[in-house]
């Protein structure tokens, strides 16, 4: 599966769809998106492939760790997305892959800041705040 930037500069491939896929209602994530909640497909490092340039933007978490987005610096969108809290894996928001794919959320985070007209129903986990280990 291949998922693109919105010019197109910045491209990764992986080799399929995962069930690791988290909606996050943070506020972070809503200012990343653009929109209520992020959503994200996590695969480990060593199966994603990269093509093209990037930029880095690193912040604090609310739990005291660092996320990093990378993003195209051509057109600002953000294409791989990483934390501290799970460091093996690397996030590709579900929106940028190229074709259609059934890829939903199985855990919501950050469910005290989610909007209260969002319903994640695929999600057999929800947790107020980030997941619990």
């Amino acid at each position: 599966m291949r998922a693109s930037c919105h010019c197109g500069q910045l491209r990764v491939t992986v080799p399929g769809p995962t069930k690791a896929v988290v909606a996050c209602h943070c506020t972070d994530c809503q200012k990343r998106s653009g929109a209520p909640f992020g959503v994200a497909a996590y695969y480990p490092h060593g199966e994603i492939e990269i093509e093209g340039a990037a930029r880095r933007f690193s912040r604090p978490t609310a739990a005291g760790g660092v996320f990093e987005q990378r993003f195209c610096p051509e057109c600002g969108v953000t294409v791989l997305m990483k934390g501290a809290k799970n460091p093996d894996v690397t996030g590709i928001p579900i929106g940028l892959f190229d074709d259609a794919h059934d890829m939903q959320p199985v855990r919501s985070v950050w469910e005290d800041r989610k909007h209260a007209w969002v319903e994640i129903t695929s999600a057999v986990q929800h947790f107020p705040r980030a997941r619990v280990d």
